[in-house]
Order: C-alpha cells, then structure tokens, then sequence
C-alpha cells in the first residue's frame, strides 16, 4: 500500500519523506488546487528526495479547459520534468461536456513517456466517472486521483469502490480530499484501494518578530504534519499485515 503527499514547499517534501510517504505530488498554490510549481522547486525536490516525485502540470487554477497556448505551457512544464529526473506528473483536461479531452490528454501522456502520469480530481468534474475512467485507461494514464465526484473521499466511497471494481487491476484508483488518519483504515477497508492521496498539511505560523498589524493578514504558511504522515503510514502497514493475515 502506498501513501502520496502534497508537497507545497520544500520544507513539506522532506517532512513527508522523512515520516515514510512513498510519493510527493509537487504543486504551488493550495488556495487554487494546485498549479505547476516551479522550475527551481522542482529541480531541489529532485534533489533532496529519494522517493518518487510527480509534478502537477496545471498552468493556472480554475477550469480544465485550456487554450493552445496553455497547452504548449504545459508541453514545456513536462519537458522540464523530465529534464529534472522526475518520476512522473499529474494531469486532466476536460471538454466543456464534462468529457475527457482524451486527444490533447493522449498527446501529452505520449509526451511525458516515459515519466508515469496521474490523472487528478478533474476527474470528479467529468458527468460519468465510469466512461471517463475507460477513457483514461485507454489515453495511457496509471493512475486517478478521485473524492468519488464527492468534495470528499469519505463521501466518495461508494463511487470509488464501483470504479476500482471496474478497473480490475487495469489501472490505480486513488483517493484523496480529506484523507486523514482519521478515515484512512476506513477508506481502505469500505474501497479496497491500496493507494491513498492527502495533504496532512496545518497551519504554521511566522518566525516573524515584527508584523505590521495594519495589513490586516497573516503571513503563517502550510506544512506537512510530519506526525499525521507517520500515523498513516503506520495505520496502511498495520491493515496490510491484518489482510495477509
């Protein structure tokens, strides 16, 4: 079983790797999603990281519709993962029926052989998850990163479950939102996924001594939980053992 964490800074990565995660999801901008990070992030989490690192090739937040020249950006940003030694990268373009682009996704995909590709949560925007689903085998991706088209996973469960069902072992069904180690020996038990996607992330304040009040914000960032990454490592490992046993 394999745990994926959201790396939204440098410090996170480590953090997360250093707790056993087996992937890092490289993004900037949380607020939006998650957005291609970049080049100089990329090129340190390459080389601080030993375990596998996926790059989110996502130009700009919002939609998952794209103009050509998002398109070539996007051509550019997989390029230079994979001149970074990158593992793999995350990925999903829609149509405006809520279908999969499957021709610019599959162009893609072909472009970023031989890194691996997972398909994000534009997946959970699609109208049928399981046509959709057959159209992303069919493109070439590994992997979807899927809530079950819930805002959470715990509300998923029974699309994901329908879906890995479906998939028979043809590709990874991964959920992610909301995944905690509150909910992920649930989630594996209700779904029967042996991938799982979370941020684990919290709040952390400024070293900041002088703040000027009168901005009115907060200059604090978000961390990975190094503790709560721990917790779900050990939780999958504690509920694999349980299965073979």
């Amino acid at each position: 079983m394999k745990l994926e964490i959201i790396g939204f800074n440098i410090e996170s990565c480590i953090a997360a790797q250093d707790a056993g995660a087996n992937r890092i999801e490289l993004c900037a901008n949380p607020l939006e999603g998650g957005t291609t990070p970049s080049y100089g992030f990329i090129k340190a989490a390459r080389e601080k990281l030993s375990i596998e690192l996926y790059v989110m090739i996502r130009p700009r937040g919002g939609d998952f519709l794209y103009s050509n020249d998002e398109f070539e950006i996007m051509k550019k940003d997989i390029e230079l993962c994979k001149q970074s030694g990158c593992d793999g990268i995350v990925l999903g373009l829609l149509k405006t029926d809520g279908t999969i682009d499957k021709k610019r996704c599959r162009q893609l995909v072909d472009y970023a052989y031989p890194l691996g590709v997972t398909f994000h949560r534009a997946f959970d925007r699609t109208k049928d998850p399981f046509q959709s689903m057959e159209d992303i085998i069919e493109i070439g991706c590994e992997r979807i990163l899927t809530s079950g088209l819930r805002p959470k996973a715990i509300d998923g469960v029974e699309i994901i479950k329908q879906l890995i069902l479906q998939a028979d072992d043809r590709m990874i069904i991964m959920p992610g939102s909301g995944v905690s180690s509150k909910n992920i020996t649930s989630l594996a038990e209700s779904t029967g996924a042996v991938e799982f996607h979370s941020s684990a992330s919290i709040f952390t304040a400024s070293n900041m001594k002088y703040e000027n009040e009168s901005m009115g914000e907060k200059t604090g960032h978000l961390v990975v939980n190094k503790e709560e990454v721990k917790k779900m490592v050990d939780l999958l490992e504690q509920f694999s053992n349980s299965a073979i046993a």
